[in-house]
């Protein structure tokens, strides 16, 4: 499965499924929307490039028909599928044409305009600068750029320039995506208390290998795995966090400000060092570092007998099967970050994605702009956001009931998201993920979430479950991570950097694994390898790095 899919699966489970991170100021349901946009003639026409699901039609959706008449709107759709490479293809067709849409509306895990795309295109004109129809027309986008510093460092341009919008994400536990979940069933038989250090971590891990958990007689489990992609499951960063912080990114930090990589540390050596004593060890799968995801969850869900002790990921369904009818999908809890010789961090990440997934071309006339920022700033409020995106009330989603308990337990509740019956048809009743333009911790916090103990482990409860996981992570991060999701990149350097950057990111990553599976010594090979990254002229990267992080507005 490529990882954009995993992205989808964490997404679509966050859709009645996620949390979040920002504890930034409530905002208000929002001024109800204008009912049209003013102009005379009938509705205004509006182009729209979009992707499409299998169960959705743009054309014939309840949202589309209702938006359509709110803001007097007339859509024609330009449609791509769901596969990011061929949306992308595209895109990027429609813009090289000059035959391009006058409103972009896109998934960010789908395809999404990046920083580079906006500032290249918005210096050429051909996107426009949303400042003044914002301030004019879009009140509660506004107080999203005021609330959430973050949100608006990835939108405002270092020009000053709104070129496109974000979605604004706040997934609680996609911002902690690199948790350990260790099996309980197997913790528990072998009377093994929840590990919080390096050393008894490790313990477990050799009780795992060599005391038979899953009783069958054979040495055949598997204590520690994980696989390649972006959400969470490469086990390294969990590892390393107790001795030296690990991003699973950029390998940088910011000492006083200035930007640095842990990656020539000696705490970085020490880190390695462990994970090889694991891995010499036997402890950690061999395919963690090389294989997919379909085969993370082939351990996972290996039908003969259960074989994962530990595995890494954002949320445990990626490498097992979750359900009532799932034999391992309730056996795995997250343990907290471990404390090493050095640290006790937790990977922080920003879940908001940079770039922009609304944007105006200069094909649109002025009612367009108007209309299609009126409908942006529907989406950004409470009411705008449940219809935009979970569909009709009572049919898709219902307001709070006398005891429904919210995810957060300590706030009231906002809605219940009401599911598909089995067989029934999708009702294409709403845009979904191309609408998750506000849901930030305020309003994730007040999704309604079973509290049925029998339900934790299955679907009804899942979310209640990531949340308290991530109550275990949540804060922990370094205070000087490096926030590389709000800088904006160069221009006339992007290109140059960004291909800098994957070659460090790249060594780094290789060399970690030659180091851990013994291809290279620690020992004899460590001063080379530190060489062979200031001959990537680590220098010049980093001084890049820092002038990025000067200009952003992240402080």
């Amino acid at each position: 499965m490529k990882a954009s899919r995993w992205l989808l699966v964490g997404l679509l489970i966050s859709m009645s499924l996620l949390v979040v991170s920002c504890a930034a100021p409530a905002q208000a349901p929002g001024a109800a929307p204008a009912a049209d946009t003013g102009a005379a003639g009938g509705p205004v026409k509006i182009t729209v490039f979009s992707p499409q699901g299998p169960d959705t039609d743009l054309a014939t959706n309840s949202f589309s028909q209702e938006a359509a008449e709110m803001f007097n709107i007339q859509f024609e759709w330009q449609t791509t599928t769901m596969d990011g490479n061929s949306a992308k293809e595209q895109r990027q067709i429609s813009l090289a044409s000059g035959d391009y849409p006058d409103l972009y509306l896109l998934i960010p895990w789908v395809d999404q305009f990046t920083q580079l795309d906006l500032l290249k295109y918005g210096q050429q004109g051909v996107l426009l600068p949303l400042n003044d129809l914002i301030a004019e027309y879009a009140p509660n986008v506004q107080a999203a750029l005021d609330n959430y510093p973050s949100f608006k460092a990835m939108t405002v341009a270092p020009d000053g320039n709104i070129y496109g919008v974000p979605q604004l994400i706040e997934c609680y536990h996609c911002s902690y995506a690199n948790k350990m979940w260790v099996n309980t069933k197997w913790r528990e038989a072998l009377g093994i208390e929840v590990p919080t250090t390096t050393e008894e971590f490790a313990a477990m891990l050799e009780a795992f290998k060599t005391q038979d958990p899953n009783g069958n007689g054979q040495a055949d489990e598997v204590p520690l795995s994980g696989s390649i992609e972006d959400y969470g499951v490469r086990p390294l960063p969990f590892l390393m966090n107790g001795f030296v912080y690990n991003d699973d990114r950029t390998f940088l930090i910011l000492n006083d400000g200035q930007v640095d990589t842990v990656a020539n540390k000696a705490e970085w050596k020490a880190g390695l060092a462990y994970a090889k004593s694991l891995y010499d060890a036997g402890l950690i799968d061999p395919g963690a570092f090389t294989q997919n995801a379909e085969a993370y969850k082939k351990i996972g869900d290996n039908a003969d007998a259960q074989l994962l002790g530990a595995g890494a990921g954002m949320h445990p369904a990626i490498f097992v099967t979750v359900g009532p009818e799932a034999p391992y999908g309730a056996d795995y809890d997250a343990i907290p970050p471990l404390t090493g010789p050095n640290a006790n961090y937790a990977t922080y990440l920003y879940p908001s994605v940079a770039g922009a997934t609304f944007v105006l071309t200069n094909k649109a006339s002025a009612e367009a702009q108007v209309a299609a920022v009126k409908l942006l700033d529907y989406m950004f409020t409470q009411e705008g956001q449940l219809r935009a995106h979970y569909g009709e009330e009572g049919r898709d989603w219902r307001r709070p009931e006398e005891g429904d308990v919210a995810l957060n337990k300590s706030v009231e509740p906002i809605f219940f998201q009401i599911s598909l019956p089995a067989g029934e048809t999708p009702h294409n009743s709403s845009w979904g993920a191309m609408a998750q333009y506000f849901q930030p911790k305020v309003f994730r916090d007040g999704w309604v979430q079973s509290v049925d103990p029998a339900e934790y482990y299955n679907w009804p409860g899942y979310e209640r479950r990531l949340q308290d996981a991530t109550d275990l992570y949540a804060g922990k991060e370094s205070p000087d991570h490096f926030p590389f999701w709000a800088l904006w990149p160069d221009p006339a350097t992007a290109d140059a950097a960004a291909l800098q950057r994957q070659n460090i990111t790249d060594y780094i990553n290789q060399n970690a694994l030659q180091f851990v599976t013994g291809a290279k010594n620690l020992d004899s090979d460590w001063d080379s390898y530190v060489a062979g990254l200031d001959q990537l002229d680590l220098a010049g990267y980093l001084a890049t790095m820092q002038a990025a992080y000067d200009a952003s507005a992240v402080k």
